[in-house]
């Protein structure tokens, strides 16, 4: 058995995995890579004949986004995934396409209907019997990763008995929206992302506050506040928090209402509370200025089982939590060019999320090349943002940025809030690790840049002395032969 890594080995973006028994191959992930790790070819650069299935872990672009590369190398095989992520994941695709290729919707829908004529989806929980052209059989289990809706880690049981887990990508604990991950009572090997193995994030209740004082600052200050985030995870984590802080600072407003006090003297009652400065909480506009995530969300809101216990209950006490009524969603680019040109003018402010979650490209583009001069403006990032690209460079607050080869002065304020990661941080991915019972022989860290894959990987030696942890960040060729 070996396993060999097409992407991800030495970096965040690119998922792909090989499984290989004898001759045979399983694909785990086919994802694009992004940022200083594209590679300038998108071809599929290892021959496909051989492999048997995919499976896929989520549908994050880039660990799906090469599948149409895939496909026209001549891959005509089931593609395994769960439920919601099967659910997901034509609409990602057809953005994809529409994005990179620039396919008309005919072209798009051909080959939309060749994939989903291709998926298997899995409920979570359930085996799935993955058969080999040699006759061999796999074992594949899906259980939940809490990454994004349908995120999974994948479970193959091989004909020895043998366990083989691939993480995908792993989502913190205690978030509201999504159940925390489990680990596998049994992994003989375990290929693990590091995307945050050197350092640890933000907690929940954190990220919530310090999402609260950006907007109240924003209210007093005038302004937007821009968030660029991916269509899928982020968007929803965001519209959750949001919507809560709107709820609480209602409650506090009505609870403040009741218990004024007359001043008899002055004639007037005490402030209720709502407004900040001269702006109203319950007025400011939340805009989700994005096509796609407003899809993605409405398939979050079909897979309800699948939220965290919080979530739910949140619904059965009658809120909205993904659709309230101060969100505001734009659908047409006319409307979108209207609204950027407005903020401009207006400076009113707004919270407005949008994507591409690493400023590559998408409708975020337009509000950041509009805005960034404009210093009431405040740009929060919540999640990872690759070297390379323009969220990463915005990170580092510079005085001016490239966007699109224009020089755009960068005036606003710069913000970043590590709690919105969908991405488990050191603590959890130990804690995940540590949870396997039986094993691991072989830990195989991966979907990291190299210090957090060495960092990490010193840590899981600590804590599994048994193991043999091998960082793919230190390897020429991506290639293991584990038994």
């Amino acid at each position: 058995m070996q396993i060999i890594h097409h992407g991800a080995h030495s970096g965040v973006t690119g998922s792909c995995h090989e499984l290989r028994i004898q001759q045979r191959g399983i694909l785990i992930d086919c994802g694009l890579f992004q940022g200083d790790e594209k590679n300038g070819s998108l071809d599929i650069e290892f021959p496909v004949d051989h492999i048997d299935a995919l499976l896929l872990t989520h549908c994050h672009i880039d660990h799906v986004g090469r599948i149409p590369w895939l496909l026209a190398a001549g891959f005509r095989r089931p593609i395994y995934a769960s439920e919601a992520t099967a659910a997901l994941l034509p609409l990602m695709l057809d953005d994809a396409l529409k994005i990179q290729l620039k396919l008309g919707k005919e072209q798009r829908s051909t080959f939309i209907n060749l994939v989903s004529s291709l998926l298997r989806p899995v409920p979570f929980n359930c085996q799935a019997v993955v058969t080999l052209a040699d006759g061999g059989r796999v074992k594949a289990c899906f259980r939940q990763a809490g990454h994004i809706l349908g995120s999974a880690y994948i479970e193959l049981e091989l004909a020895d008995g043998k366990v083989v887990v691939f993480s995908g990508d792993l989502g913190p604990c205690d978030t509201p929206l999504l159940v925390d991950p489990v680990p596998p009572q049994r992994a003989d090997t375990l290929v693990i992302e590091s995307t945050y193995g050197d350092r640890l994030h933000d907690n929940v209740t954190e990220r919530s506050c310090r999402l609260a004082e950006v907007i109240a600052k924003s209210l007093v200050d005038g302004g937007s506040i821009l968030i660029p985030s991916f269509s899928v995870g982020r968007t929803q984590e965001l519209l959750f928090d949001i919507e809560m802080i709107l709820s609480e600072v209602a409650a506090k407003a009505e609870a403040d209402a009741e218990n004024q006090k007359w001043d008899g003297r002055k004639g007037r009652g005490k402030s209720a509370g709502r407004a900040v400065g001269n702006f109203n909480w319950s007025t400011l506009p939340i805009i989700l200025d994005s096509p796609l995530a407003g899809k993605i969300t409405e398939q979050y809101e079909v897979f309800q089982r699948l939220w965290a216990k919080e979530a739910k209950h949140r619904v059965l006490k009658g809120h909205y939590p993904l659709s309230f009524s101060q969100c505001v969603s734009i659908e047409s680019h006319e409307e979108h060019i209207k609204l950027v040109n407005r903020l401009r003018q207006s400076g009113e402010p707004a919270v407005v999320i949008a994507a591409s979650g690493m400023c590559e490209g998408g409708r975020i583009v337009n509000y950041l090349k509009a805005l960034l001069p404009d210093p009431r403006t405040d740009v929060v990032f919540i999640g990872y943002q690759a070297w390379g690209t323009t969220g990463r460079a915005l990170l580092e607050e510079p005085a001016e940025i490239d966007i699109q080869r224009e020089n755009i002065p960068v005036k606003a304020k710069i913000h970043q809030i590590s709690g919105y990661s969908a991405h488990a941080d050191q603590a959890d991915l130990l804690k995940f690790v540590e949870g396997i019972e039986v094993g691991p022989e072989q830990i195989r860290v991966v979907h990291g840049d190299a210090p957090a894959q060495q960092a990490f990987a010193a840590q899981l030696r600590r804590v599994k002395p048994d193991s043999e942890v091998v960082v793919t960040a230190n390897i020429d060729k991506p290639v293991s032969l584990t038994s």
